[in-house]
């Protein structure tokens, strides 16, 4: 008996151990979870691009026409008015001060079909003075008036 009891203890260990070895544990693959993560992510992204839906309005844009040449030189009808710093004003570089600017508009106004007219100033003009003299070539009835934002030295 001593040998079956051995015998059966011996297989009893080895039928633990054979139980043991067949009962595996579980794994998770990634690699098929990575797949599957992917495909839904991709799938999602198509959707939703698909939902937005570009619209737009035809519009007719207007086709650029050269200008035709003007028989007179155009600078005769632009006069650049600058104001400087301390209050004084220039007519085409002349040095003019800006009780002269209203009846000087007047008469360029008076003496040209199309008067233009450029306000500019130097870096530290005041800006109620350049105001100033934009309502002065409004109340001429200048209407082609143009404002320069380059940088230009008094008096040039």
């Amino acid at each position: 008996m001593a040998t079956t009891s051995q015998s059966a203890s011996q297989s009893g260990v080895r039928f633990q151990s054979a139980a043991a070895s067949a009962k595996k544990r579980a794994r998770i693959e990634i690699i098929p979870l990575i797949d599957v993560i992917f495909f839904l992510l991709a799938t999602f992204v198509l959707f939703t691009l698909s939902l937005n839906k570009i619209q737009s309005i035809p519009v007719d844009l207007p086709q650029a026409v050269p200008a035709a040449p003007s028989q007179a030189n155009d600078n005769d009808d632009l006069v650049v008015l600058q104001l400087s710093d301390a209050g004084a004003a220039f007519w085409n570089k002349e040095p003019i001060s800006t009780a002269e600017i209203a009846p000087r508009l007047l008469d360029f106004k008076a003496a040209r079909a199309t008067p233009r007219v450029l306000v500019t100033g130097d870096d530290n003009a005041f800006y109620g003075d350049v105001v100033a003299a934009l309502d002065e070539v409004r109340k001429a009835g200048i209407a082609e008036v143009s404002i320069e934002t380059a940088w230009r030295a008094s008096g040039r």
